[in-house]
C-alpha cells in the first residue's frame, strides 16, 4: 500500500478522493499510457493530439524554446488533456533549460565554485519560477551525481563538485526554491554517475563503490534529499555491482542498469532509502537501457522493476504496445501497473493540478516577463563575479594590459553552436580594453611561418579560450589540436617565447592537456556575464574568488607548476 498522506505527496482528503477515483474511472489503455514521458517535437495541434494525447500520455517535455511559444504550446496539451499532464524540463543551468529567452544562470559546478550553497537556492529559483511561466511543473534537476572521475565525459560541469557534503548542501537549495515554486524536482542520476569514465547514452555506466562506500557518499546525498521531500527521482541507466549482489546473491555477473534492477529500484531506492515518491527512468532511447534485454521485454520490464514513469521513446507507439502487450501477457503485473498510476496521480495531486481548470494550469502570457528579469540577471552576474577560479598563475602573467601585450592572438576552442557568441563577447571584451585581438583561423594558420621571430614579430600574447562543452554521446571532453608535421598549427608550442593564458569555459580538466601553460583558469559555464566577470578578473578589475569544487590538477602534481 502507498501511503498518498506520507512525505513526499502529503495528500489531504480531497487529493486522495481524486486519485482514487481517477485510477477506478481509467481503461486499461488509459492507465498504460499515464506511464509514458515522450519527448516532444512540434507544437502542431495535429500532432499534439493524434501523436501525444491519443496516446494517453502521463507527461511530456521539450527541448528549449522561444518561451511565447513554449508556453502556448504547453497551454495547448494542458486543456486538450483528460488528465493534467507533468510538463517537465532540464532545468539544470537557469530558465534557459526550457526558453531560449530564458536567464542561463550557471552550470551546477559554477555554482558550487562560490562555495556558497545559496546560489543553489538562486539557481533553483530562477530555473524554476522562469519554467513555471512557460508552463513547467517538473525539474529534470537538480543533478546530485559526485564528479568522482576526472575522465568521465558526461557529469563534469553539470555536478556540484565532488564533495558530497556540498552535493547535498546545494540540492537542498535548489529543492527548497523548486518547493516555492510549486515543481516537483527530480534528483538524478540514481545510484548515481561519476565513478567510472563512461556515457550512459552509448553504454551502461557502472558505479563501482562498496556498499559502505556508496552509503557514505551517495546513499548519504539521496538520503537527505529523500528526507527533505523530494518528490521524484530519476534513475540511470547505470549498474551499482555491490547493492545488486547485496539484494540479491544471485544476481548474474553482467552488467544490468538501474533502470532494469529490482535490486536497486526496491532493495535499495524503495527499500533501504525510504522512498516513497515517483520513480522515473532516465532516456530510454540510451543504450545503456537498450542492450540489456530485447525492448519488446525492457519496456514493461522497467515499470515491473520498479520504475513508475518510463521517459522518452524510440517510437511512441511501437514502445507503447510493448507496454500493452507486455501487461496482458503479464510481464508487467496489475499491482504494478496500479501502484505506478497511483504515484503518477499522486504526484499531480501534490502539485494541485487537480484543482485547477485546465485553462488555468498553465499561466497566462503576461507572466513571461519573469525571463530574464532584472533580479535573476544580476543574480546571474553576481553568481559570476563569485564562481571563476584562478587556478595558477605560476608565470605572473596576471593582470593583464595592453600597455604590456598589445596584440592578442586569440583562439577559441571547440566547434560548438555556442563558439561564435563566444568568441564575439570575449573579442569586443579585450578590445574594448584597448588590445588588438587577432583571430585564430586554422586556413591562415596552414600556410604561416612557424619560425620564432615571425611568431613574435606577430603576437605578443596568446589567448586561448577552451570552450570544450560536455555533451551526451561523447566518449571524451578533450581536444583534438591541429598539426603540421608537429610543428603548429595552434598547439601551444610557443610558451616559452610569449605570454599564453588559457581560459576554460566548460571542461574544468582542460589543464591535464596543456601543462606548458602557466596561467589557467576556470570558468565552468560560457554564458556571456561569465565571460565579462572573468576579462575584468584578468585585467585586474576584481579580485579572484573561486574555490575549486574538483581536483583541477587531476591528481598529478606537476600540473601544478
Amino acid at each position: 500500500m502507498i501511503d498518498l498522506r506520507a512525505k513526499p505527496f502529503f495528500l489531504d482528503d480531497e487529493a486522495v478522493a481524486w486519485v482514487e477515483r481517477t485510477l477506478a474511472g481509467m481503461t486499461t489503455e488509459e492507465k498504460i499510457g499515464q506511464l509514458f514521458v515522450p519527448i516532444g517535437y512540434s507544437a502542431d495541434p495535429g500532432y499534439l493530439q493524434h501523436v501525444m494525447l491519443d496516446h494517453h500520455i502521463g507527461g511530456i517535455m521539450y527541448r528549449s524554446g522561444e518561451g511565447k511559444e513554449m508556453q502556448a504550446c504547453h497551454r495547448w496539451l494542458q486543456e486538450h488533456s483528460k488528465i493534467p499532464l507533468l510538463i517537465a524540463a532540464n532545468l539544470e543551468a537557469g530558465g534557459d533549460g526550457i526558453a531560449t529567452d530564458g536567464t542561463a544562470f550557471g552550470k551546477q559546478m559554477q555554482v558550487a565554485a562560490t562555495g556558497d550553497p545559496a546560489q543553489a537556492y538562486r539557481l533553483g529559483k530562477i530555473s524554476c519560477a522562469e519554467g513555471k511561466a512557460v508552463g513547467c511543473n517538473w525539474a529534470f534537476a537538480p543533478v546530485v551525481d559526485i564528479d568522482r572521475n576526472w575522465r568521465n565525459p558526461i557529469t563534469n560541469v553539470r555536478t556540484y563538485g565532488n564533495d558530497p557534503d556540498m552535493v547535498l548542501a546545494c540540492g537542498k537549495e535548489y529543492l527548497r526554491a523548486a518547493r516555492e515554486e510549486n515543481l516537483a524536482v527530480s534528483i538524478k542520476h540514481f545510484p548515481g554517475d561519476g565513478c567510472d569514465e563512461v556515457d550512459q547514452h552509448i553504454l551502461v555506466s557502472v558505479n563501482d563503490l562498496s556498499c559502505e562506500d556508496w552509503d557514505a557518499t551517495y546513499g548519504k546525498i539521496y538520503k537527505g534529499l529523500i528526507d527533505a521531500g523530494a518528490l521524484t527521482v530519476m534513475v540511470g541507466h547505470i549498474a551499482q555491482p555491490a547493492y545488486q549482489k547485496h539484494f540479491n546473491p544471485d544476481f548474474p555477473q553482467k552488467l544490468i542498469p538501474a533502470t532494469l534492477s529490482p535490486e536497486l529500484l526496491q532493495g535499495l531506492l524503495r527499500g533501504k532509502l525510504g522512498f516513497n515518491g515517483l520513480i522515473s527512468t532516465d532516456s530510454t532511447c540510451m543504450v545503456g537501457f537498450n542492450v540489456a534485454m530485447p525492448r519488446h521485454r525492457s519496456v514493461p520490464y522497467a515499470i515491473e522493476a520498479g520504475c513508475d514513469m518510463f521517459l522518452f521513446n524510440k517510437d511512441l507507439d511501437e514502445d507503447y504496445q510493448y507496454m500493452l502487450e507486455g501487461y496482458r501477457s503479464g510481464i508487467l503485473s496489475d499491482a504494478r501497473l496500479t501502484e505506478a498510476v497511483t504515484r503518477i496521480l499522486a504526484t499531480k495531486a501534490a502539485l494541485g493540478l487537480h484543482k485547477l481548470a485546465p485553462t488555468e494550469i498553465v499561466p497566462p502570457e503576461k507572466d513571461l516577463a519573469v525571463l530574464q528579469s532584472s533580479l535573476h540577471r544580476t543574480w546571474a552576474e553576481e553568481c559570476a563575479d563569485k564562481a571563476v577560479t584562478l587556478v595558477k598563475d605560476t608565470a605572473g602573467y596576471l593582470p593583464l594590459s595592453a600597455e604590456k601585450t598589445p596584440r592578442v592572438l586569440l583562439e577559441v576552442l571547440g566547434d560548438y553552436p555556442s563558439t561564435p557568441r563566444v568568441r564575439d563577447t570575449w573579442t569586443h571584451c579585450l578590445t574594448e580594453a584597448g588590445f588588438t585581438v587577432i583571430p585564430y583561423e586554422k586556413e591562415t594558420f596552414e600556410t604561416a611561418r612557424f619560425d620564432v621571430k615571425t611568431f613574435h614579430d606577430q603576437y605578443d600574447m596568446v589567448l586561448y579560450i577552451g570552450n570544450m562543452e560536455n555533451a551526451s554521446n561523447q566518449v571524451t571532453n578533450r581536444y583534438q589540436w591541429f598539426t603540421f608535421w608537429g610543428n603548429g598549427n595552434n598547439c601551444p608550442w610557443f610558451t616559452a617565447e610569449v605570454p599564453v593564458v588559457y581560459v576554460s569555459m566548460a571542461n574544468p580538466y582542460a589543464l591535464v592537456d596543456v601543462p606548458q601553460i602557466q596561467t589557467y583558469i576556470n570558468c565552468y559555464s560560457n554564458h556571456d556575464a561569465i565571460i565579462r566577470a572573468c576579462a575584468d578578473k584578468l585585467l585586474g578589475r576584481s579580485a579572484f574568488t573561486g574555490k575549486s569544487p574538483i581536483d583541477p590538477f587531476c591528481g598529478k602534481e606537476y600540473l601544478q607548476y
